[in-house]
């Protein structure tokens, strides 16, 4: 199926076929940089060695770190978290193939602020009528049967949450959250994965499988970069607000210590 990309224009451009995939879970990896394009614009600090490889990126308060390398065995992403007054450690480990789109939903969230009520991972699967058992292990699967997301239990005690999808051909991609993986990250992983909405991939780059519906569609270069950078745009608007109001909120006065409280009092005498 094909059809004209809605907002063609004047301008001499050419127009390049992309495809419209669904479901976006078996899309293939896509674009890094929708990743990391959306870290920088909210601070996160680009550590990439000068090779290039692998990229790295440190939080603003550099307690979580993100990475990507393709040399890896297996190759893919990793986001790490160090541990804190508030929380332990955790770590996430993404396989390549995992749809970047699906990988923003746990990253962006990350620079985003915390909600305040409890996260729920399985509420958006069971809206886009992902099916749940509980067995062993509680287990959500979407509705084409080949992604799911489950958490783990294992004898001694220990859990974990686990992400993925399989063709025919076998399994496509894997995710895997450490047992203190803050939720509302997993949470918002869920979500993405859930979304129903298609995902685009350049002619090229579509996933050789039977299992996804494409449609292609023709897209002027303008329009790519126009929504790239209208992603990148929201990103740096965020972080705007954020700093600008937490630079308006009051600042505590330091504690006095009880030396310096002695020693004033010893003045006095």
């Amino acid at each position: 199926m094909s059809r004209q990309w809605k907002g063609w224009g004047p301008g001499g451009e050419l127009p390049e076929q992309h495809y419209l995939i669904e479901p976006r879970h078996l899309a293939g990896g896509g674009d890094i940089r929708h990743v990391t394009e959306y870290l920088r614009a909210s601070g996160w600090a680009d550590r990439t060695p000068r090779a290039g490889t692998p990229i790295v990126f440190d939080s603003p308060d550099k307690s979580v770190r993100l990475g990507y390398d393709t040399a890896a065995m297996p190759p893919g992403w990793t986001v790490s978290g160090r541990t804190t007054l508030d929380e332990p450690a955790w770590h996430v480990t993404l396989t390549a193939h995992v749809p970047v789109e699906i990988i923003a939903g746990l990253t962006d969230a990350l620079t985003q602020t915390r909600p305040a009520h409890a996260p729920n991972v399985w509420a958006p699967l069971e809206e886009q009528n992902w099916a749940t058992a509980r067995g062993k292990h509680f287990t959500a699967t979407s509705p084409d049967g080949d992604a799911w997301v489950q958490f783990h239990q294992s004898p001694a005690g220990g859990a974990h949450w686990w992400a993925g999808a399989r063709t025919e051909h076998g399994r496509t991609w894997d995710a895997v959250f450490s047992q203190n993986t803050p939720m509302h990250l997993v949470q918002g992983f869920a979500t993405a994965l859930a979304d129903p909405q298609p995902v685009m991939r350049p002619r090229g780059h579509v996933p050789a499988t039977d299992r996804i519906r494409t449609t292609s569609v023709s897209v002027l270069p303008s329009q790519l970069a126009a929504w790239k950078q209208a992603r990148v745009t929201a990103a740096r608007t965020a972080t705007w607000a954020r700093n600008t109001w937490a630079a308006r909120q009051p600042r505590k006065p330091a504690p006095r210590s009880h030396t310096a409280r002695n020693g004033a009092a010893a003045g006095r005498h």
